[in-house]
């Protein structure tokens, strides 16, 4: 099987296709621009966009690799999954794993060795079957219906104790749709398999990432709460068997946008010390409007609330938005949260290399839109030590406001 190795967001020229692989990378990789090289009949100039990954066609395994280290994509992700367990798991694997699946699975395997430390969890499980004898409790409408009253057997329902609970179902769908990645590193393949023997008495289920169960956490089960959370993300990233014509694939796909912006948003709650409510994501529980009839609705990826009040929003951006005859659209974007908001001030936070730190004073308005570059090429101590000089920033803008401004009236 060919090896084809891309890099986000870097063109690479003259690749040979199959139609069918073409139409299949198109379909399945919305991000990825393909056109025909111009003098070379079956020939594609391939860009990605911001998704990585991985991809497998028949005949072709086409790879997409991050722009930063694959380590500090796995610390991003790991932090904004469970920013209080991330310091027990060691980052320098990243290094070692030549793709980003093999990084995931490294990943997962040391978030379910630290989940298996105090052994397999174990909880209750509603069952209802037909039984000989009584157990727990009579369903007596459906005995009555199935049996007419007659006995033995008796339409039941009860609890039982056992490892076969959804966190478990999870983590064994989790493993299993790694074990069908790709995977280079034999170490890693045959981690995989004794942690799958681990969870051999729990039932395999083939979940859909758009409906994956969530999981009430508590004393009891906090500690399986990393390996979940980030199995949740490998069941949602990892699709196989998606048919197109006559062309199967496999693939496993990670948006960094998704991850820069739940990352900084997580990150920044953390070092400001607010609560979901008072610091939302895309202000989730706040109505926040750009006109009186409230039909323009928005939703900024930054906002701090007290009590119905915005006090502060921001928008993140992993790549610089482009839109065609537009100039400066990010800008414009934040510019609308300021205004509705009734903010004298807005902070845009970029990954480092889409835009340098700058203020932009707007004409008439009385606006002052902050740009601020966040590095992602250091370690994950120098990372979050940019996200605390951040987050003064943000204080900065709250407590000092530049000028009054009246509040929007559907602003809360």
């Amino acid at each position: 099987m060919d090896l084809l190795t891309l890099v986000e967001h870097r063109p690479r020229l003259a690749v040979p296709l199959s139609a069918e692989q073409r139409d299949t990378l198109r379909r399945l990789l919305p991000s990825l621009a393909v056109s025909p090289t111009q003098g070379r009949e079956g020939c594609y100039d391939l860009t990605p966009g911001s998704v990585v990954g991985a991809l497998t066609l028949p005949g072709l395994a086409v790879e997409i690799r991050p722009k930063i280290d694959l380590g500090n994509v796995l610390f991003l992700l790991s932090y904004a999954l469970d920013p209080r367990a991330w310091r027990s798991l060691p980052f320098a694997f990243g290094a070692s794993a030549d793709s980003l699946p093999e990084a995931m699975a490294q990943a997962f395997l040391l978030q379910l060795r630290r989940a298996f430390r105090r052994g397999v969890l174990q909880g209750y499980r509603s069952e209802e079957a037909a039984l000989p004898c009584l157990r727990g409790r009579i369903r007596l409408d459906d005995h009555l219906r199935r049996r007419f009253g007659l006995m033995p057997p008796l339409e039941v329902r009860y609890d039982e104790y056992t490892e076969d609970i959804e966190p478990n179902r999870i983590l064994r769908a989790a493993l299993d749709r790694l074990e069908r990645l790709r995977l280079s590193l034999e170490d890693t393949r045959r981690g995989l398999r004794r942690l799958r023997g681990t969870l051999e008495r729990v039932t395999l289920r083939h979940y859909s990432p758009s409906q994956l169960p969530e999981i009430a956490w508590d004393r009891l089960n906090q500690h399986y709460r990393g390996a979940v959370e980030l199995a949740r993300f490998i069941l949602r990233s990892a699709a196989f068997d998606l048919a197109h014509g006559r062309v199967a694939a496999s693939a496993f796909l990670l948006d960094m946008n998704e991850v820069f912006e739940v990352f900084v948003h997580t990150a920044l709650g953390e070092s400001l010390s607010l609560s979901p409510r008072a610091f939302p994501r895309a202000a989730a529980g706040h109505l926040l409007c750009l006109d009186h009839g409230r039909a323009i609705r928005l939703e900024p990826d930054l906002s701090w609330w007290e009590g119905p009040t915005c006090v502060f929003v921001g928008d993140v951006k992993y790549k610089r938005t482009t839109a065609a005859g537009v100039n400066h659209p990010d800008l414009y974007q934040l510019l609308a949260y300021t205004i509705a908001a009734g903010l004298s001030h807005g902070l845009l936070v970029y990954a480092a290399g889409e835009g340098e730190p700058v203020a932009h004073e707007v004409v008439d308005l009385g606006k002052r839109l902050e740009v601020y570059s966040l590095d992602l090429s250091g370690p994950p101590q120098a990372i979050l030590a940019e996200v605390g000089s951040l987050a003064e920033q943000i204080r900065r803008l709250r407590t000092n406001p530049r000028g009054p401004v009246a509040p929007s009236e559907c602003a809360g």
